[in-house]
């Protein structure tokens, strides 16, 4: 629209200089060729309006096909799976945004049911690729790897042919069993464990991410039915606010996701977040998963709400690491 609103103001500044020369031109000046000058300048106006309104057309549709390719690519999640309630929130860094480097999925496999949260280096049509290539790997690898350091080098061998020098993508898999949760961490930020207090479930030893040679060691946390686990994404710990503080994770985000209900709890944090540093500079994707009870299918008892946090099973800080 402002490239149409500057096309005619450029007609209507020609017309004003033929019609000047038409006034001051004296005997000299041939209406004429003012008439001719003026539908030129008017036919040309008008042929590069067009042009232009073609050109944002064409924009609007690569746009829709980008957004379309990454809604396949990173395709959203059911709000239960097997044993595990699930909440996701995605967003691109601005408006202008097509395609971005963040990804996510969760599947069920026999020995539970696993999710993986990753970021690829940079932005755009690059990072996105290489968050498709991990994300395809982990869909035909997930269900059958014996482990999660097994899945973890199998991602990591299918994405090295794809990779430039400096390319790399960190990634965090998660396994949910019966009362405890199993992590294998390349180079990404640490889940939150939230229950009566909030806790950052860091990798026994710091391995590289994908690409950059990665060695990761599982860790066992427990995780009982009334504690919830938060995946995310850099865009979160790294939000700063005016003065470059980052966001921190602290008791405000432990109560903002204990919300009742994790449809309620993700817009909680985001308020915060919004609050404390307006416009994201990066992009963001939170998953926010809580164990839910699986009935028995000869009783048929529905068990209890899967954000009802009024019954504690196995509190956060019990001493319910696992070796």
């Amino acid at each position: 629209m402002r490239s149409q609103r500057g096309w005619f103001l450029l007609f209507l500044l020609v017309e004003v200089v033929v019609a000047l020369f038409a006034t001051f031109g004296g005997a000299d000046f041939d209406p004429l060729t003012g008439l001719l000058v003026l539908a030129a300048a008017g036919g040309w106006t008008f042929v590069t309006i067009r042009a232009q309104r073609e050109q944002e057309n064409e924009l609007v549709r690569v746009r829709q096909i980008a957004e379309l390719a990454q809604q396949a690519v990173v395709r959203p999640l059911p709000p239960r799976l097997g044993g595990v309630s699930l909440a996701v929130h995605t967003r691109s860094a601005n408006d202008q945004s097509l395609v971005g480097g963040d990804l996510h999925d969760a599947l069920a496999a026999p020995s539970g049911v696993r999710v993986i949260v990753g970021d690829a280096k940079g932005k755009g049509m690059e990072a996105a690729h290489l968050s498709a290539v991990v994300l395809a790997a982990f869909r035909r690898h997930a269900a059958a790897a014996p482990d999660l350091v097994t899945l973890a080098g199998a991602l990591d061998a299918e994405l090295f042919p794809h990779l430039g020098e400096e390319d790399f993508v960190t990634v965090l898999l998660a396994e949910f069993a019966p009362g405890e949760v199993r992590l294998v961490n390349c180079g990404h930020p640490a889940p939150l464990r939230i229950g009566h207090r909030l806790e950052a479930l860091e990798p026994p030893e710091p391995s590289p991410p994908l690409g950059l040679g990665p060695d990761p060691r599982m860790r066992r946390a427990g995780l009982g039915l009334s504690q919830r686990l938060l995946l995310y994404t850099d865009g979160l710990s790294e939000a700063r606010d005016a003065d470059g503080v980052e966001f921190p994770l602290d008791q405000h985000v432990r109560h903002a996701l204990a919300a009742p209900g994790l449809d309620h709890a993700l817009p909680n944090l985001l308020d915060l977040l919004d609050e404390h540093a307006g416009d994201l500079r990066d992009d963001l994707t939170l998953v926010l998963a809580q164990p839910v009870p699986v009935p028995d299918p000869a009783e048929r008892v529905p068990g209890p709400a899967p954000g009802d946090l009024g019954v504690t099973v196995l509190p956060a800080d019990s001493g319910n690491e696992r070796p």
